[in-house]
C-alpha cells in the first residue's frame, strides 16, 4: 500500500494522488502547523503503508524564510527521509551535472538518493544525460520519462484540472503508470524508500475514532464537479466533533437534504456555472436555508456560489444571491498563497486559538458591487481576503471567505463550527 502526502497547502495535487494511490493524500504544512504536529501526522498515517511518497512543492530549497526553515528540504531532514530529485531536463545536456552538484552540496544533511531525469527528448538525449551524471557525480539515475503528451494533465488558471473534473481520470493515471513503470527503476526507488528509518506509529484509530455524542448533528457537505477542495483530516474532524456528514451533488439534486449546518468548500464553480444557475430549485433551496438561519460554512468557491452571479469570459450566471455582490472572474489572481487573520469579536463561531490564524488563499475573482454592508469575522494581517482588510462575510448563521482554514492544533475550527450547530439546535 501506498501512502501519499503533499508539502505545503494543495488540494488538486492531492486529490490525483489519492485517486491514484486509492487513499486519502495528506497535506504537511510548516505554516500552518507544528513540526511536532507534521511528525505525528506523517506517523498517524504511515502506520498501515508499505511505501510513503512526499510530493514537494517548488524546488527542494525553495521556501518563506531565508533559512528554509519551512522548506521541502527542512520537511525531508525532519522525517529523516530521503530525497529523489525529479529535474526537467530539457533542452540540458552537461548543463545537468553542476545543478545535481550544487544541490548535492548546498545542504550535506539533505539524503539525495536518486535522480528521475523528465522530459527528455528522446534515446540519445538519454544516454547524454546519464553519461554526463556517471561521470560528473555520484547519483543514481532511477529513470529517464521522455516527453509524451498523453501523460500531460490539463491545465487551466488555478493549476491541474481536479481529477474529480476529470471523467478520463482513471484512464490518464494508468497511462501515467504504465509509462513510469516502463521508464523508472520502481524497484530501485524502494529499495531507496526503505532505507528511511523506521520509527514507532501512533494508530490512527486512536486519533480519529469518534466518540458517541449525545448531540449528533448532520453536516451536509457539497462534493462533486464544482465543489471538490476539502482536506481529509478536516472532514475527520467534523466527524470527530459530532458530524454525521452527508454529501450533497449541488449539479443534479434539486433540493437539501434534512441537515443541521451546511459546509461548501472550494471548487471551479465557474467552470460549472451554467449548470449551477440552471439548478434553480437547489439555489433556492440554500437561499432560503441560509436565510433561515442555517449554520453555513463556505470557502472561496463556495463564497461564490452564494453570490448573486458569477461573470466570467463575457458570461454571466445567476447563483444563490444570499450575498449580495458579484463575483468577477480576473485574468490574474487577486489573491495568492499564505494568509495570516486575526479574529473579530463579531465572529459567529470563533475559533479556540491563541492568537493568529494561519491559513493560504488561491482566486482569480473578487467580490465586487456589495449592496449591504456586512460584518467580518476576520481582520487581515498578510494577504487579500474580500476586501484587502477583511475576511469572513458574516450573513445570519452563514461564514463565508476566501480563506482556506485549516484543522489544526492551533486552528481547530471544526470544533467550533460543531458547537454552534449544537447550541443552534439547543434554541430551536
Amino acid at each position: 500500500m501506498v501512502q501519499t502526502f503533499k508539502k505545503g497547502p494543495d488540494y488538486i495535487d492531492p486529490m490525483w494522488l489519492g485517486h491514484a494511490s486509492g487513499r486519502y493524500c495528506y497535506n504537511l504544512d510548516f505554516y500552518t502547523m507544528s513540526a511536532s504536529e507534521i511528525t505525528d501526522k506523517f506517523s498517524q498515517h504511515m502506520h498501515s503503508a508499505d511505501i510513503g511518497i512526499i510530493e514537494g512543492n517548488k524546488g527542494l530549497y525553495d521556501g518563506l524564510d531565508l533559512d528554509g526553515s519551512n522548506s521541502n528540504a527542512a520537511l525531508a531532514k525532519q522525517l529523516q527521509a530521503p530525497v529523489v530529485l525529479v529535474i526537467d531536463s530539457r533542452g540540458m545536456t552537461r548543463g545537468i551535472a553542476p545543478l545535481v552538484l550544487g544541490y548535492q552540496n548546498f545542504d550535506k544533511d539533505i539524503n539525495i538518493r536518486g535522480v528521475i531525469l523528465n522530459q527528455v527528448g528522446g534515446s540519445r538525449h538519454e544516454s547524454k544525460l546519464r553519461a554526463i551524471l556517471e561521470h560528473y557525480t555520484d547519483v543514481t539515475v532511477l529513470g529517464a520519462v521522455h516527453k509524451n503528451s498523453m501523460i500531460n494533465i490539463d491545465e487551466r488558471h488555478l493549476g491541474l484540472t481536479p481529477s474529480n473534473e476529470d471523467t478520463f481520470a482513471d484512464n490518464k493515471i494508468k497511462v501515467i503508470a504504465d509509462s513510469i513503470r516502463a521508464q523508472v527503476d520502481l524497484q530501485d526507488l524502494i529499495s531507496i524508500a526503505k532505507t528511511a528509518p523506521t520509527e514507532p506509529c501512533i494508530e490512527l484509530d486512536a486519533i480519529i475514532d469518534t466518540p458517541q455524542f449525545s448531540d449528533k448533528v448532520k453536516v451536509g457537505i457539497f462534493h462533486d464537479e464544482a465543489f471538490g477542495f476539502y482536506y481529509p483530516d478536516d472532514i475527520d474532524a467534523l466527524k470527530n466533533a459530532g458530524a454525521d456528514i452527508i454529501y450533497i451533488n449541488s449539479l443534479t439534486e434539486k433540493s437539501l437534504p434534512e441537515i443541521d449546518g451546511l459546509f461548501i468548500g472550494g471548487g471551479f464553480p465557474e467552470a460549472r456555472m451554467q449548470e449551477l444557475s440552471a439548478n434553480t430549485s437547489m439555489r433556492n433551496a440554500v437561499f432560503t436555508a441560509i436565510d433561515n438561519g442555517l449554520p453555513t460554512y463556505a470557502e472561496c468557491g463556495g463564497l461564490m456560489y452564494l453570490a448573486r452571479k458569477i461573470q466570467w469570459q463575457g458570461q454571466s450566471s445567476e447563483m444563490v444571491g444570499v450575498i449580495d455582490g458579484d463575483i468577477m472572474m480576473h485574468d490574474k489572481p487577486q489573491g495568492r498563497g499564505y494568509i495570516q487573520l486575526s479574529q473579530n469579536e463579531s465572529h459567529p463561531w470563533p475559533v479556540k486559538t491563541n492568537d493568529k490564524i494561519f491559513a493560504h488563499e488561491f482566486h482569480y475573482s473578487s467580490l465586487d458591487n456589495l449592496s449591504t454592508e456586512y460584518p467580518y469575522a476576520y481582520k487581515v494581517l498578510r494577504g487579500t481576503g474580500i476586501n484587502g482588510k477583511e475576511d469572513g462575510l458574516i450573513y445570519k448563521n452563514l461564514l463565508a471567505n476566501y480563506a482556506h482554514l485549516r484543522n489544526t492544533d492551533s486552528c481547530p475550527w471544526a470544533q467550533s463550527f460543531i458547537d454552534k450547530i449544537v447550541k443552534i439546535n439547543k434554541q430551536k
